[in-house]
């Protein structure tokens, strides 16, 4: 069985909930901090992949295998912000980044942490190369996987 693969790298803290969208007549749509977010985690990984820290390798082992994410938010104060609030924007950010879809993602670990002089998101990021869902679900990734999968359906023999 193949390894897990991680990267650890560091990120602004992205924008408090509240921040991140803003109405334009019926519409909402992402604030001006939540666009200089991603722009800014946009910028970050593409240091990352030109400092040879996230390689393609490590982003194929992302595409064909599953994807962990621990995430450590310094905040400035303990009690300004929920934990959870950044969860989404970082995520988004950091896998629209390296191209890979954040249905991948299996394994998300949140951690508070408190730091007034230099907020900040710590984040490990894992490649996954199995993940058992539970003890029947079996995932099928090809066209031929689903085609046998069908006529095993039609064969068995439901009477029993």
């Amino acid at each position: 069985m193949a390894d897990i693969q991680s990267v650890r790298f560091v990120l602004p803290l992205p924008p408090g909930i509240n921040s991140q969208y803003t109405q334009v007549g019926k519409r909402r749509v992402l604030s001006k901090e939540h666009a200089k977010f991603k722009r800014g985690v946009q910028r970050r990984i593409h240091r990352l992949r030109v400092d040879a820290v996230i390689t393609d390798d490590f982003i194929a082992a992302l595409e064909q295998g599953w994807v962990g994410l621990f995430l450590d938010f310094y905040f400035e104060s303990p009690r300004r912000r929920d934990l959870d609030g950044g969860l989404k924007i970082t995520q988004d950010a950091i896998l629209t980044a390296l191209g890979v879809n954040d249905n991948r993602v299996v394994d998300i670990h949140l951690v508070k942490r408190i730091s007034p002089s230099k907020p900040r998101v710590e984040v490990e990021l894992e490649a996954i190369p199995t993940w058992q869902f539970d003890d029947e679900y079996v995932v099928l990734d090809t066209i031929d996987d689903l085609a046998d999968e069908e006529d095993e359906l039609e064969n068995e023999d439901w009477e029993s």
